[in-house]
């Protein structure tokens, strides 16, 4: 960690299906973070992208659609020094053991039952409260 708490190598988002919140988190994380700041996302139980967390994030011009939901074993962690949790109403997965820990319970949109006007407004919502809270972190 540097002296102002971010992370010197690498930032962790994990929730339960990596479809959604860590998706969204991970590439604002990219694009709000500093320079050479490894960014990774993972779940529990992965799942697949969730369609609307890309249309969500296109509306900033970010395109995710390459990105895969993965399992935390896949991710290298001797480049992750902090943790971000995002699970709300669910159980969060367990912590890799050594590393700084954050929790930002958020609601997951994925739950919210509706017309796509209402599912892609709670992703919506979810992406503009993830990106306040980064540019907020980064700024620390």
């Amino acid at each position: 960690m540097t002296d102002r708490g971010l992370p010197n190598t690498g930032i962790l988002f994990l929730c339960v299906a990596n479809s959604a919140r860590s998706q969204i988190a991970e590439a604002l994380a990219r694009l709000h973070g500093p320079s050479g700041l490894r960014v990774h996302s993972a779940g529990s139980e992965p799942t697949k992208i969730n369609p609307m967390a890309i249309r969500a994030l296109a509306e900033l011009g970010v395109d995710i659609s390459s990105q895969r939901s993965k399992r935390i074993d896949e991710v290298p962690l001797e480049e992750v020094d902090l943790v971000i949790t995002l699970c709300a109403e669910e159980v969060c997965p367990a912590l890799p053991s050594g590393v700084r820990a954050m929790h930002w319970p958020l609601q997951d949109p994925a739950a919210v039952k509706g017309g796509d006007e209402e599912v892609l407004a709670a992703f919506v919502a979810v992406r503009e409260e993830i990106g306040r809270r980064l540019i907020l972190f980064f700024q620390e």
